[in-house]
């Protein structure tokens, strides 16, 4: 039997052994599946906005001197754990693990990291982090979605969020005799409140996974 490392997963890579061909995989289209994220979301206080507005001002400013390698989850996504709660009870945060990616532009070789927290196995966060934006959130999608799938007790939906820093989308998992999933649309940090809409939906998700 051939072993393959999370890392070397991709959805639709006929030369790899992908996570349809492994777990036969499938993505869902109809919006009732991922009803979550399109739900009422919750009100944002005036002092939630007010650290999202910091948070935007931080990440512009990183942005400017690109700098954003080591830089994106102390500056953009630990706020928005703490904002949902997520650093308290029930949910504690885990490292899963830390994978480099690399991509090759104009003969110039680019490293960036996959990182994967997990919040009460049900949630999980995954950071793409690199010093410029060559990596798309789909580079992402298939490593965190191989990890959820590992989950041992898999009747329960589980949920990701995939960033870059500058953008956010999330994903469900379900199974339905086979694993199903589908992901939201993307999120923009400064564009369309798109920082404040992940928040919503990110605590609309915890309040969900506490609930089960």
């Amino acid at each position: 039997m051939q072993t393959v490392a999370i890392e070397q997963l991709t959805l639709f890579d006929l030369e790899q052994l992908d996570l349809e061909q492994r777990f036969g995989l499938e993505e869902v289209q109809e919006a009732a599946f991922f009803g979550e994220w399109q739900r009422p979301w919750p009100a944002l206080s005036g002092d939630e906005r007010a650290r999202l507005d910091r948070v935007k001002a931080a990440y512009a400013n990183l942005e400017r001197r690109s700098l954003l390698e080591n830089t994106v989850k102390l500056a953009i996504v630990a706020p928005l754990l703490d904002l949902a709660g997520l650093f308290l009870p029930p949910f504690y945060v885990t490292t899963e693990k830390t994978v480099e990616i690399v991509a090759q532009e104009a003969e110039v070789i680019l490293r960036g990291r996959l990182d994967v927290l997990v919040l009460l196995e049900q949630l999980w966060v995954l950071v793409i982090e690199a010093k410029r934006a060559e990596f798309s959130l789909k580079v992402g999608i298939p490593q965190v979605l191989g990890y959820m799938l590992t989950v041992p007790d898999p009747h329960r939906p589980l949920y990701g969020l995939v960033t870059n820093g500058g953008s956010f989308i999330f994903i469900k998992l379900q199974w339905q005799g086979v694993p199903r999933f589908a992901r939201s649309r993307e999120f923009i940090l400064d564009q369309d409140d798109g920082l404040a809409q992940t928040l919503q939906i990110l605590k609309l998700l915890a309040a969900e996974v506490a609930q089960s």
